[in-house]
């Protein structure tokens, strides 16, 4: 009876030491890595604003007021972009798994994939709005 119960305990054991064994993360998650892009690009947003206010006044007919104007239309969309792309992964993900590191479903992974795709997408789009318009109006 005593090797019976020894038994049990130690495959009990070993089931709890199997569940307790999960790997810690070495740095941060896809999740955390995700919404440091977001934070590293959110703070751009009034620069955006301030740019398109620089350039919708030079806006006219000339070769370079056609120019102001793309340039405009460029850091609108990108903004546009950022206010969509918050908005869907909103829709997507709930805050325990947005600031908690809730564990994501399988399908919930695939979004996330996609997502970081898309907020690396947008950084790049974001920046080089940027660039091309104050590069733009650094020519004056």
């Amino acid at each position: 009876m005593k090797k019976y119960a020894l038994s049990i305990f130690l495959v009990l054991f070993l089931l709890s030491a199997c569940k307790q064994e999960k790997k810690t993360p070495e740095g941060p998650s896809q999740m955390e890595q995700v919404m440091a892009i977001h934070d590293e690009v959110m703070p751009k947003m009034g620069t955006l604003g301030k740019l398109v206010g620089k350039l919708k006044s030079k806006v006219d007919t000339t070769e370079t007021g056609v120019q102001y104007e793309a340039a405009m239309k460029d850091l609108q969309e990108a903004n546009k972009a950022m206010m969509d792309w918050m908005m869907a992964f909103g829709n997507r993900f709930d805050s325990d798994e947005i600031l908690d590191g809730k564990e994501l479903t399988e399908e919930k992974q695939k979004w996330l994939d996609e997502e970081e795709t898309k907020v690396k997408a947008l950084k790049e789009q974001i920046n080089s709005s940027i660039e091309k318009a104050e590069a733009l109006l650094g020519k004056e």
